[in-house]
């Protein structure tokens, strides 16, 4: 049986948060940075298919690939930390400013991997800009005004709700698809774990902001009007906060507090025994 048990999803997700820890700050910004290059990758992949065919599920079908990718590389998203690394500190397995650590690193990578990916990509899809108008291009141009020149105009309290709520509904699916890569021992079954909340989300157009990292940057470098400011201010700094807010409660601590078991610490217990959690 490749099937692992809610309780022990819960145990492998706190073991996960404490292994990430452990790791020197510049592992997790160098995973950060990988990992951004490859939803990168599947977000062109999904906004091409479709731009060509007309069939927007299709993109929403396909765009899984990145996140999956992710995951079985052991590269970092800080969207999912936001869901494990808090159990660990709750544990006590980690400190407080670890979890701050970890998100700092991981995000440090995550813009320099976007950028970075954002160039590439866009330079190689456009030919070094002599096809401007290759099938892909306008539809990252439009993502970009979307997720920021649409919450401005909403104004400050629509738009900052809006982005925010979005991004919070976000990561509760993002963080759950991390999350459920531990409820299966097998490869097949992990990616089957991790697709169906991942092609949600990105069907529902809620805000993610590692994918955010790459998508607006790289609208902006293909001509979408968009200031530097609208990027940080009208998206990727709320919906940051957003993805933190739906990881740690609605992902993480929610899992945990349905699912988690009390240690038995007494003298002479056996190693790992527990007890259901007392109604």
């Amino acid at each position: 049986m490749t099937t692992v048990a809610p309780p022990d999803i819960v145990t492998a997700a706190g073991e996960g948060g404490e292994a990430k820890a452990d790791a020197p700050g510049w592992q997790p910004a160098l995973r950060g940075f990988l990992a951004v290059y490859l939803l990168g990758a599947a977000t062109l992949l999904a906004v091409v298919a479709t731009e060509a065919t007309g069939v927007a599920i299709l993109g929403a079908v396909l765009f899984p690939l990145g996140l999956t990718m992710v995951v079985l590389l052991g590269w970092e998203l800080v969207t999912g930390a936001y869901g494990l690394v808090p159990l660990a500190a709750m544990e006590g397995r980690i400190r407080a400013r670890d979890c701050l650590r970890i998100f700092g690193w991981t995000i440090l990578g995550h813009t320099v991997g976007g950028l970075a990916a954002a160039w590439m990509l866009t330079s190689v899809l456009t030919g070094m800009g002599t096809e401007p108008d290759a099938t892909g291009a306008q539809g990252l141009v439009d993502l970009a005004v979307e997720k920021t020149v649409a919450y401005k105009e909403a104004g400050v309290v629509t738009g900052l709700g809006w982005v925010t709520l979005s991004a919070v509904l976000c990561n509760w699916l993002v963080a759950l698809g991390v999350i459920m890569s531990l409820s299966s021992t097998s490869t097949s079954g992990k990616i089957l774990a991790i697709w169906l909340p991942i092609l949600t989300f990105f069907a529902l157009g809620y805000e993610h902001a590692v994918v955010n990292h790459f998508t607006i940057p790289a609208g902006m470098m293909l001509g979408a009007d968009v200031s530097i400011a609208d990027w940080l201010l009208w998206n990727q700094i709320p919906v940051h906060v957003g993805n933190f807010i739906g990881g740690i409660t609605l992902a993480g601590l929610g899992l945990y507090f349905a699912q988690r078991t009390r240690v038995d610490r007494s003298p002479g217990a056996p190693a790992g025994h527990t007890h259901p959690p007392q109604e």
